[in-house]
C-alpha cells in the first residue's frame, strides 16, 4: 500500500472548509443565550422564584415621572419604570431576542447586543430583531414605595 502526495488542490479545498467550519462556530457562540461580559445575562426563561409580594424593589422619589431605573427583584435584573405620578411598571431586563441585559435610555431600553429597542414604560418591542416584549413583573406602588404584587 503507497500513501499519495495531496494535491494542492486538495490541500485548499481541506484548509477552507476547516476555516469555514470554525468560522460558523464562532459566529453560532456569539448569537447564543449566554455569554461573558457584564452586558449579557441569562435568557429570559429565568428559573427563579419570583420575590415574595411586598418586596421593595424602588421609591417613588427614585424614579422621574415618564422614566425608568435599573433594579435588581428578587436577584435578577429588571427595570422599574414610573408612567405617571401614582404608578409603576416593572420589567424583566433580560432581552427576549438573546438574552442580553437591556440599559435605560430615556424612555427607551436598549439592547447593547444586537440593537433592540423596547418601550421604557411598557415593555414593548419598539425596534427589533427582538420580537418579543419584555416579561412583566407584577408591581404596585405602597405609599411612596414601588413593591413586587
Amino acid at each position: 500500500m503507497t500513501a499519495e502526495t495531496p494535491t494542492r488542490r486538495t490541500v485548499l479545498t481541506t484548509g477552507v472548509a476547516v476555516a469555514g467550519a470554525a468560522a460558523g462556530t464562532v459566529v453560532l457562540a456569539a448569537c447564543g443565550s449566554s455569554g461573558s461580559g457584564s452586558s449579557s445575562g441569562s435568557s429570559g426563561g429565568s428559573s427563579a422564584a419570583p420575590a415574595p409580594a411586598g418586596t421593595t424593589v424602588a421609591t417613588l422619589s427614585d424614579i422621574t415621572v415618564g422614566q425608568c431605573k435599573s433594579v435588581k427583584v428578587n436577584g435578577q435584573d429588571a427595570i422599574v419604570a414610573r408612567p405617571t405620578e401614582t404608578t409603576a411598571a416593572c420589567f424583566s431586563a433580560i432581552c427576549t431576542h438573546a438574552g442580553c441585559t437591556v440599559q435605560p435610555d430615556g424612555s427607551e431600553l436598549k439592547c447593547p447586543c444586537h440593537g433592540s429597542v423596547f418601550n421604557a414604560l411598557t415593555g414593548a418591542v419598539e425596534k427589533g430583531p427582538a420580537s418579543t416584549a419584555l416579561p412583566s413583573i407584577p408591581v404596585k406602588v405602597d405609599g411612596q414605595n414601588v413593591v413586587t404584587a
